[in-house]
């Protein structure tokens, strides 16, 4: 078994990771800091498996930057996610901007969240998609423990 600083990430390890989310055009979206580490088991698919595939092999300390497409990542852009409702449909203490975040609830009962595009008097735009939808992702990530629970 591997030890110190030769351990490599392996199937089964539980890793503690900084990491920056970035678009390709590298304007930093949702960073983590030291405080706030990222653990997650490898081999166990809590992560996009191009993550996972990233992390393993790697040394505790180690950097590293790659790309991920939207396919291997939030998926692409889709149009039927945007719908316009009647402001009624939202609760009535919510009081509907551009940018807000709202939940709703679909036909066949499931909560799914949306992001408020547009605002009228009696209707609201809202979009479904991910905020990442349709992008490449850009992950910078760093290895800070490797704990082997065998």
């Amino acid at each position: 078994m591997e030890k110190g600083p030769m351990l490599r990430a392996d199937n089964g390890d539980i890793v503690k990771i900084n990491y920056t989310l970035s678009l390709k055009d590298r304007a930093a979206a949702a960073p983590s800091t030291e405080e706030l580490t990222f653990e997650f088991m490898i081999g166990r698919g809590s992560v996009l498996p191009t993550f996972e595939q990233a992390v393993a092999g790697m040394r505790e300390g180690e950097t590293k930057s790659f790309t991920v497409s939207p396919e291997k990542a939030f998926g692409g852009y889709l149009d039927n996610l945007i719908h316009v409702i009647e402001r009624d449909m939202l609760p009535r203490d919510v009081t509907p901007e551009v940018g807000m975040m709202v939940r709703l609830k679909t036909d066949e009962g499931k909560e799914i969240e949306a992001r408020v595009t547009e605002v009228e008097d009696s209707t609201v735009k809202v979009d479904a998609n991910n905020e990442f939808a349709g992008k490449e992702i850009v992950f910078e990530i760093r290895l800070l423990k490797i704990i082997r629970p065998r």
